[in-house]
């Protein structure tokens, strides 16, 4: 932060309301105050010191609509072929990190799954697909007519055969529906994991795609010259605007103190017995990524485990829990953290929900073994969440037993809530025209004769949101976190943490 302005500059006026000069027709409307009072703020900053980079976030107030445009217009890669060939395996590699779900096993990937990807300076979608069987029934027909979907929803086709096998009827079948769909291909030869393999891509040719690319999705091999070629022939904008929804399931860590319950709301909410659930605290060891589908959509659960204390390890299992938990927190968007609402809230659950929150994830408090509670446990357990939870009264609460699946659904509206407030951009001119209201009705206080202003006010990003507040002097954390209490009451945020920084410029001149 800068250092503080000791001058009692003013500013612009913050106005609300229609111009009193202007009555009856001639009255503006609400957009256009909110439109000429941030043009006056944005003219009035003219007179401050400001850096190039405060100038760009000024002028940036409306990025995240400029990038959701641009993300609609990204050219996009569908990646097709046989079930068990290596599309998952290869969307990682093009992506970096393990984000497609992989197994030995055909029919894994079953929808079309889009994602965000870059090559070389090029940005573009990359379209994960299920396996492709030409004969297909039941299920399986439906996976072949979604990746025949994504052919047509693609500006180019990345056809992976397994280079290992040789071209099959089904390829050929298959090549014959890439050749009408007209759409540029690239032949991706999978499984060529040493130069001895490459004479089996070679063979590869007989399809009549041209060149076979060989590569090791699983090793990475040759996978710089499949994008490569994938580039020659990618276009600048996608001629399937708006075909595809962002970034695939959200996900969803599940974090909270050994023996709280995770494993058994993991199994719960999967209908089936996939992670070992016993009293003992520290039986989950490693995290297990769980797709499961609630309330209509995919989610991606991640279930942390709980480390098991030994006397001799106690300072040492603390550390590799917080370890553990935040990198669950890495690969999440939202964190649902519970809490065994049979025993005292304990340091620890209040070290997990601070550790969410610095993170910047959303949050939603599962508060576990509802079920057990009588009247006397109830009464103290919500004397105790306002006295040691008062920092995240925004966050969605819900009350569930994760064994008997009591109000477990209703986890699903408050992760909605928490993700939707978590994305939630609000446009600068509002921004302004709020805090206009804001300041006139509570100004900050004055100290030692000096009162600073806010000049101007955007929202920098979003997941979590984060704004920045330009002002002629330091403004008291009091008075910021009575801000973010105006912001939560204005515009909800219920369930995401929201950052808000002070830049102090000061006017030109005054050095």
């Amino acid at each position: 932060m800068s250092t503080e302005d000791h001058t009692p500059d003013t500013a612009v006026e913050w106005t609300a309301g229609p111009d009193p000069d202007g009555p009856g027709a001639d009255e503006p409307g609400p957009a256009e105050d909110v439109h000429n009072l941030e043009t006056a703020l944005r003219a009035g900053l003219g007179e401050f010191e400001l850096s190039e980079e405060d100038l760009a976030l000024v002028e940036r107030g409306e990025l995240g609509l400029e990038d959701l445009q641009e993300q609609e217009t990204r050219p996009v890669v569908a990646v097709v072929g046989r079930p068990n060939v290596g599309k998952s395996s290869l969307v990682n590699r093009v992506l970096g990190r393990r984000e497609a779900v992989v197994e030995d096993v055909p029919g894994v990937t079953r929808d079309r799954v889009a994602y965000d990807a870059e090559w070389s300076g090029r940005r573009f979608t990359v379209v994960d697909t299920g396996g492709w069987e030409v004969d297909a029934t039941g299920i399986h027909l439906r996976v072949a007519e979604q990746a025949e979907v994504a052919v047509e929803l693609a500006d180019v086709v990345v056809f992976v055969v397994d280079a290992t096998v040789g071209a099959t009827d089904t390829d050929e079948q298959v090549v014959r529906l890439l050749r009408r769909s007209g759409k540029p291909v690239v032949l991706a030869a999978n499984k060529v994991d040493n130069q001895a393999q490459e004479a089996e891509a070679a063979m590869l040719w007989s399809l009549g795609l041209g060149q076979p690319w060989p590569v090791s999705a699983l090793h990475g091999r040759g996978s710089g010259d499949v994008l490569d070629a994938v580039l020659a022939v990618l276009p600048e904008r996608s001629s399937v605007i708006g075909a595809y929804p962002r970034g695939g399931p959200r996900r969803v860590a599940l974090l909270g103190r050994p023996n709280v319950g995770k494993s058994s709301l993991l199994n719960k909410l999967a209908g089936t017995e996939r992670v070992v659930v016993d009293n003992v605290a520290g039986t989950t060891r490693d995290p297990v990524d769980e797709l499961i589908e609630l309330g209509g959509k995919t989610w991606r659960f991640v279930d942390t485990a709980g480390i098991r204390r030994r006397v001799h390890q106690t300072r040492g299992a603390d550390f590799y829990a917080s370890l553990r938990t935040q990198a669950a927190l890495e690969k999440a968007e939202v964190a649902v953290v519970l809490i065994d609402v049979s025993e005292s809230i304990a340091e620890q659950d209040i070290r997990v929900i601070q550790q969410v929150v610095d993170s910047g994830r959303a949050l939603v408090v599962g508060y576990n073994k509802w079920d057990m509670m009588d009247e006397e446990r109830q009464y103290y357990l919500e004397r105790e969440i306002e006295r040691e939870l008062v920092q995240i009264t925004w966050a969605p609460r819900v009350n569930i037993s994760a064994t008997t699946g009591r109000a477990v659904h209703k986890l699903v509206p408050a992760l909605e809530t928490a993700l939707d407030s978590w994305d939630r951009r609000i446009p600068t001119g509002r921004l302004n025209a709020f805090l206009g209201e804001v300041v006139a009705g509570h100004p900050h206080p004055v100290r030692s004769g000096k009162q600073p202003r806010i000049l101007f006010a955007t929202q920098a990003s979003t997941r979590p949101p984060k704004f920045v507040i330009f002002a002629s002097g330091f403004i008291e954390a009091g008075y910021r976190r009575f801000l973010e209490r105006r912001l939560r009451e204005q515009f909800g945020f219920e369930g995401s943490p929201i950052e808000i920084s002070v830049r102090v410029r000061e006017r030109r001149g005054r050095r």
